[in-house]
């Protein structure tokens, strides 16, 4: 029986797995050589002049001329093995006496040694299961590859791997040609990296059949096989394909005459265990505002613990039952995720606890717009994320009913929730504060920790409505503005009509920073001092010279914002309480800013000349909601900045007695501790002298992934830790003339780049870096305007960007790559690009 596209379902009985791939395709869309197989049992049951017959039926079916003769295994490419190279397969086959020849070829190396030696090495028993032949005629390929529609090494299915070069795939099956690499994001296309190959060699079609091989010339070496090749419609071909067989494919493919030909595909063997486990979507891009660059593993496993613990009570204040919290909590622990040292989100529990209150997928998009994801979710795995399960039907509604009616129940009170917290903890943070752990015993200090979790961080779960509420305004009003306002409006009004107003807390670093300045200008005589003295020196050059007056305004601003600083939330970096040196560097550059500028009014403008009447009350009804709701968010996260403070100077000051008793060398080793570990020498859970090994290994550790660069996203499967997720990751490059990103805060600006990692380090020009944290605040009165690699436009500094009216544009991929201290560029807040005007 001839096997052919018409008898797919049977294909892959009669003749093999790589019959029936190309059976199932050929009814996919993809463009295949015409092709047809001579069953397994044909070699078996026919004389020889009646097999002779069905292959010249099969050679005059894939259109004559040349052909590839490809053996087809009854167990070849099947999900456990592949019999890869195992087979005979021949190339550029003419005539039918060729043809006879090369099939009875294939159909005995199903028999061979090498062949028995793979079933052996397998741990296959038996004969082999039986042979087809397949006969697909030859395309004259320009550039032949392989795609692997999965990492083949790390098993990672949000990347593509396509392999290419010149003329026939023969270079690449044998192994023979260096080929060219391209990655491609798997959801997008994106081209992610490229690798150069040497292709020294290329096959082609022989004269009289088979292949002949060459040398390549020296400047088709030098250039990119794959530039000959459309890589979107390869990558639309390779999710299709893959989705059609509903897996990972190992594909063959060529390019003749400018278009794409699919050759054969077979499923991906040999993957990493756990490549079809549990997928988890790691993201860093709102999480580094708090966490930036390699981050302790005690301020990790504190955040880990508090995030837990934060969202557990969040759970219970919208009264979810007993039963789904327990489930919840199998997850909730699991909210961050550490790699080589950096923190992520493990971003679809995130989603999760969006279905807790009501109106998911207004929660799940603006949590993406908040948290400044590059790629939204795709729906299909959207929809089938939950945070818990119900037996029935009943039980689900009236959980839901009941949750609902809570969150609405907080919702229009959360004006007076925010009010009552923010009370009870100043009054809490102010017994906290006041100690003096340094001269605290141990324990006592041990047992303020253990109070600090209890009465202050544990309380704050109902507080995380807020986050919902802000989600729910702004969606409202984001709806609102799309029915309501001109097509033409412009991308950034939405953030610019929600800003919580000009008293903002989280602005009044900024605000403070500027008196003081006003202060240093108003006498020549300390406008010297501290710009030529070092910073350290500062404080007792201005006693020693009587400027008191600035001396008590130093320690007011740090008295009142010193726990407010870069990194404030990593328990590893010092305040301004313990190292004020860094504000004289602030106080420094803000001495050279611009005279500040009146907050941007052009919302206002804008909705005052577009919208009027009944839509306005309502508008501004949801505009007044969402306002506030960002103000509290502000006032809230102060509050989490005392809380990291007055924790971080209780961990630290247990750090100085683990020191003092001789269980680390230095004090800042207790940064290197797991806080179990930390929490185990004050609870008689590990022994004190295990400690400094430890320290050892985390700080040798610590090193190398200061090294590393870190992607923004990535996906696991299964055990995410044993697959060297960021071990070799390089960030893709791009062309610098025109950035994009999202828009934050309109204005134009025209400077040179500062591109800076700290404060400290900015003096005017244009700020770029790649995130910020709320100790950013403070140089915000001396950049002429901000770009921003990571975060989103509801970030605390792009908050009070559009306060001060400072031209910001936030999500830019690869600013800090591409752009470079000392280029001048103009960039536009209100439509979100930057040009490159002078190269530094």
């Amino acid at each position: 029986m001839l096997v052919t596209v018409d008898s797919a379902a049977e294909a892959r009985r009669l003749a093999g797995a790589k019959a029936a791939n190309l059976a199932a395709l050929s009814g996919s869309g993809v463009r295949i050589p015409p092709w047809a197989a001579i069953s397994s049992a044909d070699f078996d049951r026919l004389a020889d002049s009646e097999l002779t017959e069905l292959i010249r039926e099969a050679y005059e079916r894939a259109g004559g001329g040349a052909v590839a003769v490809r053996s087809s295994g009854l167990e070849e490419d099947g999900s456990a093995h592949s019999f890869a190279g195992q087979f005979d397969t021949f190339l550029n086959v003419t005539g039918l006496d060729e043809v006879l020849d090369k099939v009875r070829a294939c159909r005995a190396s199903a028999f061979s040694e090498r062949s028995r030696h793979y079933r052996q090495g397998n741990g296959l028993a038996g004969e082999p299961a039986g042979m087809g032949v397949l006969i697909q005629r030859m395309v004259r390929a320009e550039v032949s590859g392989v795609l692997f529609t999965a990492d083949p090494v790390t098993g990672r299915r949000d990347r593509f791997v396509v392999s290419a070069v010149y003329g026939l795939g023969e270079g690449i099956v044998s192994g023979a040609v260096d080929a060219d690499t391209a990655i491609l994001d798997a959801r997008s296309g994106t081209v992610l990296e490229t690798e150069l190959g040497d292709k020294a060699e290329r096959y082609d079609h022989a004269a009289g059949g088979g292949c002949v091989v060459t040398a390549v010339p020296e400047a088709e070496r030098a250039a990119l096989s794959l530039a000959k090749v459309d890589l979107a419609e390869l990558h639309a071909a390779g999710r299709e394909i893959a989705e059609f067989f509903g897996g990972p494919q190992d594909i063959e493919w060529a390019v003749a005459d400018g278009q794409l030909w699919i050759l054969q595909a077979r499923p991906i063997t040999a993957r990493p265990a756990g490549a079809d486990g549990e997928l988890r979507i790691w993201d860093n891009s709102n999480i580094v505002e708090s966490f930036r660059g390699v981050t302790s593993p005690l301020t990790f496993t504190f955040a880990a613990m508090v995030y837990g613990a934060v969202y557990d009570s969040f759970a219970r204040s919208l009264r979810v039952p007993d039963r789904q919290l327990r489930q919840m909590r199998e997850w909730l622990p699991n909210l961050l995720g550490s790699f080589h040292g950096r923190v992520y989100y493990n971003l679809l529990n995130w989603y999760r606890l969006q279905r807790i209150p009501p109106f998911y997928d207004i929660n799940r998009r603006l949590l993406e717009v908040a948290m400044g994801v590059d790629e939204s979710l795709p729906d299909e795995i959207a929809e089938t994320l939950y945070p818990y399960e119900f037996d029935s039907a009943r039980q689900r509604r009236a959980a839901r009913a009941r949750t609902t009616a809570t969150f609405f129940w907080k919702f229009f009170r959360m004006d007076h929730d925010v009010k009552r917290f923010t009370a009870y903890f100043y009054e809490q943070y102010a017994v906290f504060d006041k100690r003096d752990y340094a001269s605290m015993p141990a324990a006592e200090t041990y047992r303020a920790f253990q109070k600090l979790h209890r009465d202050l961080l544990l309380r704050w779960g109902p507080m995380q409505m807020l986050d919902s509420t802000i989600l729910l305004s702004m969606g409202v009003l984001t709806v609102l503005g799309r029915k309501w306002l001109p097509d033409t409006a412009p991308q950034w009004l939405t953030w610019a009509a929600a800003r919580p107003g000009a008293d903002v807390e989280s602005a009044e670093p900024a605000r403070a920073m500027t008196a003081l300045a006003a202060l240093v200008k108003s006498d020549d005589r300390l406008i010297s001092l501290i710009q030529e003295t070092e910073p350290a020196a500062i404080p007792a050059a201005l006693a020693e010279h009587g400027h008191t007056e600035l001396l008590a305004a130093v320690e007011a601003y740090v008295a009142e914002h010193g726990y407010r600083s870069p990194d404030e939330l990593k328990l590893e970096v010092p305040d301004l309480r313990e190292d004020p040196a860094s504000l004289y560097l602030m106080l420094r550059d803000a001495l050279r800013a611009p005279p500040e500028t009146e907050g941007n009014d052009t919302a206002q403008e804008y909705l005052d000349q577009h919208l009027r009447g009944p839509k306005r009350w309502i508008y501004e009804l949801v505009r007044r909601k969402a306002s506030r709701s960002l103000a509290h968010r502000e006032r809230l996260r102060f509050c989490r900045t005392r809380a990291f403070g007055s924790a971080k100077q209780i961990l630290r000051a247990l750090g100085r007695h683990l020191h003092s008793v001789g269980a680390i060398d230095r004090f800042e080793d207790v940064f290197l501790l797991r806080l179990d570990e930390l929490s185990g020498a004050y609870e008689g859970k590990i022994a004190h002298d295990e400690l400094r090994d430890v320290v050892a290994v985390r700080r040798r550790t610590q090193q190398r992934q200061s090294t590393l660069s870190a992607p923004p996203r990535f996906e696991t499967r299964g055990a995410p830790y044993w697959q060297g997720n960021l071990d070799g990751w390089t960030a893709p490059q791009q062309d610098v003339g025109e950035l994009r990103g999202t828009p934050s805060a309109p204005g134009i600006a025209t400077g040179r780049v500062v591109v800076a990692d700290r404060p400290q380090d900015v003096n005017g020009g244009i700020l770029v870096t790649y995130s910020t944290d709320p100790g950013w605040v403070a140089a915000l009165p001396n950049a002429a305007g901000l770009i921003i690699e990571r975060g989103s436009p509801l970030t605390h500094v792009a908050i009070v960007a559009r306060e001060l009216g400072v031209p910001t544009i936030v999500k830019v991929k690869g600013a800090t790559r591409e752009l470079r201290t000392g280029m001048l560029i103009r960039m536009d807040g209100g439509n979100a690009t930057i040009t490159v005007l002078e190269t530094a």
